[in-house]
């Protein structure tokens, strides 16, 4: 099979990058060994972020460092044998997390952001897929006063700075919101209004996937690691047999991305964040209208299709090492204090990972020492929120067109 262009993986960054390449007259073909969407893109909190200009960073004040090393938080945990191997990464990502560095790096970042809902919003729109998303925004809801005004003066700077949208909830608006939460347990909330949610992230992937091939795209199943370069061209061999080539190849493997830029030459800093979720049904006639955030306690909840999803944050480990669902284990009973949570739906948790760069940027555009091939992973925790934006970047870059973003900052070479 010859095609332009040969997409791997095919999680939401993958499928929108192949998208965007057929959309823009190039015969592609996307690769996966699963089906789209079936990996990280599956589990993720169905958020599109506008207001995401800050990337999520490591925490410098003492009291959090003190409370992760317990080991024993919802937001942050860490297998002890992988510790070692992810050291010289995780001080990476510290020292990027300090304030001057964080701020010049959401400068950059945010020029991405900006244009996160614009761009799904006309790939959903072309896809028949606007039913799946709800323009309400989300909510951070507070326990402390100190947590509540840190994160409405952060608010209204990155308002001030990047023209991001709030509103600040006192008890009277949280509950009239949100009337089935545990209001005795709270103080009142943030309301962040411009961001998109997606209530199955999975069906999304799916409708963009069959728009791809409505296109003429074109899916097949294959293991990334049979690419190889013969002169001018690309080759993977499929699941069938069959050989499939291209003058360009994009790689967009998410936490998998070096298993195949290590064999290709790359050393590129790429570590893994993995989480989990679960799905629950709510009590009764309880409802929840937007997703939350417990802002202290470190775990969200997200209304979908399949129920409430509950998801935890970041825990460290080697990106294939056995599920470890602890972080779900320690917030079920805090969230089910918080909202009335009924019976689990799912048979057993379900686990994602992240793939994750130390100065919190995805790494998108040419590969350095190889001409034909592209970089499109790195995306942590807004591979959805970026990827309809990604996917216009890397096709614009393909195609020899001006790119509507400034890739440069964004590029593989700064890691040289």
């Amino acid at each position: 099979m010859r095609v332009d262009t040969i997409v791997l993986g095919a999680g939401i960054v993958g499928i929108s990058v192949a998208l965007h390449l057929q959309k823009a007259g190039r015969s592609t073909l996307l690769v996966d060994r699963r089906g789209p969407g079936e990996e990280t893109s599956y589990g993720n909190a169905g958020l599109i972020q506008r207001e995401g200009v800050y990337p999520y960073g490591f925490p410098h004040d003492f009291g959090a460092l003190f409370r992760y090393a317990m080991n024993n938080t919802i937001d942050a945990s860490y297998h002890w044998s992988a510790l070692p191997k992810l050291a010289p990464f995780l001080f990476s990502y510290w020292m990027h997390s300090r304030a001057s560095q964080h701020e010049a790096i959401a400068r950059k970042y945010a020029k991405l952001i900006e244009h996160c809902v614009s761009e799904h919003d006309v790939l959903a729109q072309e896809a028949g897929a606007t039913a799946l998303l709800r323009r309400k925004g989300w909510m951070k809801v507070f326990r402390t006063e100190k947590e509540r005004d840190e994160r409405l003066a952060e608010a209204a700077r990155w308002k001030r700075d990047f023209g991001v949208n709030y509103r600040a909830l006192d008890m009277a608006a949280l509950k009239a919101d949100e009337p089935h939460l545990d209001h005795a347990s709270l103080i009142g909330g943030l309301h962040w209004t411009d961001p998109v949610t997606v209530v199955d992230p999975l069906g999304l992937s799916k409708a963009y996937v069959a728009l791809f091939e409505k296109l003429g795209g074109k899916l097949a199943l294959g293991e990334a690691g049979t690419l190889t370069q013969e002169g001018a061209e690309w080759s993977i061999t499929l699941a069938d047999g069959t050989k499939a080539t291209a003058k360009d190849v994009v790689v967009a493997l998410g936490p998998w991305a070096d298993v195949l830029t290590n064999k290709l030459g790359y050393r590129l800093p790429l570590a893994v964040k993995r989480g989990y979720h679960m799905h629950y049904k709510p009590q009764g006639n309880a409802v929840l209208n937007h997703p939350v955030l417990d802002t202290e306690r470190g775990y969200f909840l997200a209304p979908m299709l399949q129920g409430i999803r509950l998801t935890t944050g970041a825990e460290f480990a080697d990106r294939d090492a056995p599920k470890t669902p602890v972080q779900l284990a320690r917030a079920e009973p805090i969230a089910k204090a918080l909202f009335p949570l009924g019976e689990r739906v799912d048979a057993e948790p379900w686990l994602g990972r992240r793939p994750c760069t130390p100065d919190m940027m995805p790494i998108i555009g040419p590969a350095p020492k190889h001409k034909g091939l592209w970089f499109s992973f790195g995306h942590a925790h807004h591979g959805l929120t970026l990827a309809a934006v990604t996917g216009r970047m890397i096709a614009e870059m393909v195609t020899g067109q001006k790119v509507f973003v400034d890739p440069a900052p964004f590029a593989a070479a700064r890691f040289s």
